[in-house]
């Protein structure tokens, strides 16, 4: 991040801004309504700007700007068209310490002012660091229409019980459930409807009952995808959101990992060829552990669970526990790969159907059905088959599929760092040797790759 995002409490302090044009009584608009007390110096004060400081009991000063006018201020703001002026402000103001923002001049800057979507008492900031206003004005348009009115009437209430439900509960996990829990239910529509007098029945029936809270852990296998961040189900963020803990595989990517729960504890499981950070077993057995402390577990894998995610092997260790789990299916490799890469899976003139197999190599061999994957009216997707990759091509070639059948070799699918090789089968070995290729891969082969140069759309 360019800036720490932070919310200042500037009520009752002085706020000093140096301009007094229409920008200047933005910045002042912004300020009074935080409770600021407003200081304006420059010589020219349009009169909408001097109502409102006249209206919060503020300071007018109609000059230009001395240093002096620094003195016993919390926050500057300087907002004039004159660089000059500008730049003297930021530079005595940051001699004292003091934040200055000096409005379109992030360089000058020691804090910005973001975009602000006001839900009061909830508060929404967006910014982009000063590289693109226009793009920050249209994300707050998405989230004004996401966000309705009623989530400050929303907060207003629960902070009401905020006090009562730490006498009642003392324990912080059972607290944190209670609140999770009112939220999940109609609480929110209730309020949202105008019904708050049936929203505040609704917690203090939820309060009654509160020695009764359940606080058992759950695990949640949950996909996360290819790689890009925006393949994740609506299902898997929200889970990603809820838990506690996330044991996560060397295949989530960070931008991925970013979107968990912030204050969730993270542990890194991962596995590669020939290096299991933490072994299959001891995995099981600490999804069971953590679960039985009570705590919601996130085993976030790369891709689906269920296709060589090994997810049927965590979960059969979760139900002899007795553990309650969730399973989210994830947009697999195969899928997300082949659609950023540009090629179809299956086509009506090049291929009837598709297998999705391992093409692991074990003790220098990979032990697989030839004769049915060499049928060339389909398209085989080998997973893990980098290593494996020339045994692969030899193996259909000596099975009977053509020397010459298309093959693709994708690496890092999905990502700003996708990689696509395209060639034979006679002559991708040659090619992956020349071109530094690094796992994460998976190769498609089938009529199908010819498509690509028609259907790509995505970078690599």
């Amino acid at each position: 991040m360019q800036y720490l995002p932070i919310f200042l409490n500037v009520r009752a302090q002085n706020c000093l801004i140096v301009g007094g044009g229409e920008v200047a009584y933005r910045k002042a608009v912004l300020l009074d309504k935080s409770g600021a007390r407003l200081r304006v110096v420059a010589p020219d004060i349009n009169e909408t700007l001097q109502t409102l400081v006249i209206t919060g009991a503020g300071e007018l000063h109609r000059r230009p700007f001395v240093e002096a006018d620094l003195d016993g201020v919390f926050l500057v703001v300087a907002a004039t068209d004159d660089e000059e002026v500008n730049t003297a402000v930021s530079i005595a103001a940051k001699a004292r310490g003091l934040p200055v923002n000096v409005v379109d001049k992030p360089s000058l800057c020691s804090f910005i002012v973001p975009s602000i979507v006001d839900r009061s008492p909830v508060v929404i900031a967006i910014s982009s660091g000063g590289t693109s206003p226009v793009l920050t004005r249209k994300l707050k348009e998405k989230i004004e229409v996401l966000v309705p009115a009623a989530y400050g009437r929303l907060a207003l209430l629960l902070g009401k019980y905020r006090g009562r439900v730490k006498s009642v509960i003392a324990e912080g996990k059972r607290r944190t459930r209670f609140w999770e829990a009112l939220l999940s239910g109609p609480l929110s529509e209730m309020v949202f409807a105008g019904k708050e007098e049936d929203g505040k029945r609704y917690i203090e029936q939820h309060l009654a009952l509160a020695d009764y809270l359940d606080v058992r852990g759950e695990v949640y296998l949950v996909g996360a995808g290819p790689g890009d961040p925006d393949l994740l189900t609506l299902k898997a963020l929200r889970l990603m959101h809820e838990a506690d803990v996330v044991l996560y595989d060397r295949l989530v990517s960070k931008e991925i990992m970013a979107r968990v729960r912030p204050d969730a504890e993270k542990i890194n499981v991962g596995k590669e060829r020939s290096n299991h950070l933490v072994p299959q077993e001891e995995i099981n057995d600490m999804l069971v552990r953590l679960a039985l402390e009570g705590k919601r577990v996130l085993r976030l894998k790369g891709g689906d669970p269920f296709i060589f995610g090994r997810g049927g092997e965590e979960i059969d260790r979760l139900a002899e526990a007795r553990i309650p789990f969730q399973v989210i299916p994830g947009i697999t490799a195969a899928s997300g790969c082949a659609c950023y890469a540009g090629i179809p899976l299956t086509h009506r003139d090049y291929s009837q159907s598709v297998r999705f197999v391992t093409g692991h190599l074990k003790n220098d061999t990979i032990d697989l059905d030839w004769p049915t994957l060499a049928y060339e009216n389909q398209t085989v997707v080998f997973y893990m088959g980098l290593i494996g990759l020339e045994v692969i091509c030899a193996q259909l070639i000596a099975h009977g599929m053509a020397a010459d059948m298309p093959i693709a070799l994708v690496q890092q699918g999905t990502t700003a760092n996708q990689k696509v090789l395209t060639g034979t089968l006679e002559s991708m070995p040659a090619l992956v040797a020349a071109n530094e290729i690094q796992a994460p891969t998976i190769i498609i082969v089938g009529r199908v790759v010819k498509l690509r140069p028609r259907y790509s759309w995505f970078g690599g």
